[in-house]
């Protein structure tokens, strides 16, 4: 084999070539035409902002479910007189069904609660004037 020498034998042209001193000034050149743009400023206050707006959309849900659940309550309470009517014209429901439905240790404290004198019940019983009936109940 022949030896081979870089030095001794013609180099091929790449056909670029590099102009005069252009490494000396491309740092101040690229720095040149580079925008002269400002870093962006992140305010610390806007991540504190969003906080204070969950925060008050947090407490604005709590306090509306108590009114939600006031407004839309699906139990309904009964006056006295609806009850009455009620009862009056169920024709399935006797007085006998009712006196057997009440349990006895759910109604004595009811009846300690009640104050009726005697005098009331008296008065009651003159008005009425179906005392008999009253009786064969």
């Amino acid at each position: 084999m022949k030896e081979f020498k870089l030095d001794q034998h013609p180099k091929i042209s790449a056909g670029f070539k590099v102009p005069e001193n252009y490494f000396d000034t491309f740092s101040a050149t690229l720095l040149a035409d580079l925008p002269n743009k400002e870093a962006k400023v992140i305010p610390l206050f806007s991540k504190r902002k969003k906080l204070i707006w969950a925060a008050a959309a947090i407490f604005i849900g709590v306090l509306s479910i108590p009114l939600y659940n006031h407004f839309h309550s699906s139990t309904t309470e009964f006056d006295s007189t609806y009850l009455e009517n009620y009862l009056a014209y169920q024709p399935n429901i006797t007085e006998y069904d009712l006196i057997n439905e009440i349990n006895l240790n759910q109604s004595l404290p009811l009846l300690e609660s009640t104050s009726a004198d005697l005098t009331t019940v008296e008065d009651y019983l003159i008005k009425e004037g179906n005392i008999e009936q009253l009786i064969i109940e």
